[in-house]
């Protein structure tokens, strides 16, 4: 609707002499009572037409031709707003689209011939996900889904790096399990990794090879087999919170082929780079920074812009048309330099999307919530889900806006009940769920359904939200913010409840019974398909 009044609105400015049509916006009405759509394109024509608002809406509202079964009335308020009203026969035929629709109804072709890859958990295997890896995989994996839902063919990615300091400490912290599970002198190293996951893979190490590794003066066969442990058990947890990636990325891939050479050389090329105090330094002052910033230490080691640059230029050399990255608030100060070092290679920032998440906090009864762990001085995600359930570990994740801090409330998670957001929205898919059941065992319905029955404002108000589920998702895809999905659940939710307390179905009329019996349904399968996006199940019974 929204497009077809910019269109019937773009033929009405014709017949003023403008040297730019302007942009045409239209908003829905703070207030019900003033209509179903609205325009302020006379008050943004006041001055560039030396006239009234209130005169020119007059002259825009004569000029419109438009289709009295979309649009019932035009009324011009206040300062010059333009108040459009939606005819019933079009909320009608709206609804039997979704009907015919189906699971497929909110989907756009907005972002259609696009490839996005969107690139998000990224842990190293250096163990278990943790909560703190929560927010970036569930983030991730729906701004994915809201891609798909607007036309986007998707990849998901996961970026690794399986070299390094930390991987070696790894293989030396799991060697020096596997010679204490032997009775053998083993030493720990300094800053190895201590959780219980470590002496597990030592176990399996112990169960497989005897004291084979025994003599072993490699960490290499250790740190082997906890990256394959380790991965199973991140791939497990993923899948658990329905997520599955399309693609791995190994981080040392970029030093095999000469990427990371190539890198530093073609900005070296530029005057970026330059050496100084054995270190390889970039210099970010060009771009605006008080300092200029090391991209490979004196020790040879690389800080990890560089290798980022690489890799983005790696994925845009890989032909997609946006790259989606969902990175932690500790990456604010950061990633700007990556953005930087892309452009001066000559790759358009521009197809670069930086997705930046506030961190989470565990709390119940506002206090700092710890739960016991086997695991080290963290809650890994399996431990939370294993509190509060995948969907609901989903949800909470998902309930805020990402650049607002979340509190993880562990009672309100837990709660049974409608107090808990997410059961409440699967409460609302069941509870229809359980009426269609006994509307369906009470009548035998023949014949089409008139839909033109629903007259009742609490049919047409739940109609008129249902209709704003594809522009929810595109917004919430173009924003990068699924919570806009949940809060407009909440609302679809709410108005099902002051439909069903308003309007009767078992027991009327066997014509209007089908009719809302059929709103009912159509009301169930968007439930079901914003769930869908967000990922999680909608039950039909509970």
């Amino acid at each position: 609707m929204k497009q077809y009044l910019v269109e019937i609105i773009g033929k009405s400015l014709q017949q003023f002499d403008l040297e730019e049509q302007p942009d045409i916006h239209i908003e829905e009405p703070n207030q019900p009572e003033h209509g179903d759509a609205s325009c302020n394109i006379a008050m943004m024509l006041a001055r560039p037409l030396k006239n009234n608002p209130r005169a020119i809406a007059q002259q825009i509202v004569d000029g419109l031709e438009y289709d009295e079964q979309k649009i019932s009335a035009v009324e011009i308020a206040g300062p010059g707003f333009i108040n459009f009203r939606f005819a019933d026969n079009y909320l009608f035929d709206e609804l039997g689209t979704i009907l015919k629709t189906g699971a497929d109804y909110g989907k756009t072709d907005t972002n259609e011939g696009k490839r996005v890859l969107v690139e998000f958990v990224s842990a190293n295997p250096t163990g278990p996900l943790t909560v703190g890896h929560g927010r970036n995989a569930v983030l991730g994996d729906t701004v994915a889904r809201l891609f798909e839902w607007t036309g986007a063919d998707v990849e998901r990615e996961y970026y690794f790096n399986d070299a390094g300091r930390q991987m070696r400490v790894l293989g030396e912290s799991v060697q020096a399990r596997y010679l204490e599970l032997l009775g053998k002198d083993g030493e720990f190293p300094e800053g190895g990794y201590e959780g219980e996951y470590i002496r597990d893979i030592a176990q399996s190490l112990v169960d497989e090879k005897g004291e084979e590794l025994v003599e072993s003066k490699d960490e290499k066969p250790f740190k082997e087999k906890a990256e394959e442990e380790i991965f199973a058990d991140i791939s497990a947890t993923l899948e658990r919170m329905n997520i599955k990636m399309d693609s791995y990325f190994n981080e040392h891939s970029l030093y095999e082929d000469g990427k990371i050479e190539e890198t530093i050389e073609k900005l070296r090329d530029q005057g970026l780079v330059y050496d100084k105090d054995g270190a390889v330094w970039f210099k970010t002052t060009e771009f605006g920074k008080d300092k200029d910033t090391v991209l490979v230490k004196s020790s040879g080691e690389p800080t990890y812009r560089l290798p980022d640059i690489a890799y983005h230029a790696n994925k845009l050399d890989r032909g997609f048309d946006l790259c989606v990255d969902v990175f932690g608030a500790d990456h604010i100060a950061t990633y700007p330099d990556v953005m930087n070092g892309i452009k001066s290679l000559g790759y358009d920032s521009e197809k670069v999307d930086v997705v930046v998440y506030q961190f989470v906090t565990l709390v119940k009864d506002g206090k700092p919530f710890k739960m016991s762990t086997r695991k080290a001085n963290f809650v890994t995600l399996d431990e939370l889900m294993d509190e509060v359930g995948a969907d609901v570990t989903r949800f909470f994740f998902l309930m805020r806006s990402p650049n607002t801090h979340l509190e993880f409330d562990i009672g309100q998670a837990k709660e049974a009940g409608e107090k808990n957001p997410v059961f409440y929205l699967q409460y609302a898919h069941a509870r229809i769920s359980s009426i269609l059941r006994k509307v369906e065992d009470e009548y035998d319905f023949s014949g089409e359904t008139d839909l033109s029955l629903l007259t009742h404002p609490s049919e047409i108000t739940l109609i008129k939200t249902m209709l704003k589920f594809p522009e929810t998702i595109a917004n919430a895809a173009r924003l990068r913010e699924p919570h806009h999905v949940i809060t407009f659940l909440n609302q679809l939710a709410s108005d099902f409840t002051s439909f069903y307390h308003d309007c009767r179905i078992l027991g009327e009329d066997e014509k209007l019974a089908q009719a809302r019996m059929e709103l009912a349904k159509a009301v169930a399968q968007v439930l079901r398909n914003g769930l869908g996006i967000l990922g999680i199940s909608a039950p039909e019974q509970m």
